[in-house]
């Protein structure tokens, strides 16, 4: 075999040794993706879309707000830089379309719960 070349076999050997480490916030920010797409919001925030205040089902007189979730621009390019999520208009500066999570990003989470 020349030098330079491996197999598939050998190639997917290789990429399944490589796993990332991530924090609680790039977890949670992951997390986020997967539950839909992260747009950019004003200060440096990332949240879904027409993101609201919500309220608990047995919260009656809604008293406790639940807050919007949101992940910062550092922790989304990080996550984009790794390849966990990914830019869903190409043509346009990262920074400002919506991102979406990847296939590597569903596996991430489905192997560390």
């Amino acid at each position: 075999m020349p030098l330079g070349t491996s197999t598939r076999k050998e190639r997917t050997k290789d990429m399944t040794n490589t796993t990332v480490e991530l924090t609680p916030t790039q977890v949670r920010g992951l997390k986020l993706a997967k539950d839909g797409d992260l747009h950019p919001q004003e200060g440096k925030k990332w949240t879904h879309l027409n993101a609201v205040e919500t309220y608990a089902k047995n919260d009656r007189f809604k008293e406790r707000p639940q807050k919007v979730k949101f992940a910062t621009t550092g922790t989304v390019t990080q996550l984009r830089d790794y390849g966990l999520i990914q830019v869903l208009n190409a043509d346009a500066d990262a920074d400002e379309t919506p991102h979406g999570i990847t296939m590597a990003g569903k596996i991430w989470l489905l192997k560390h719960k």
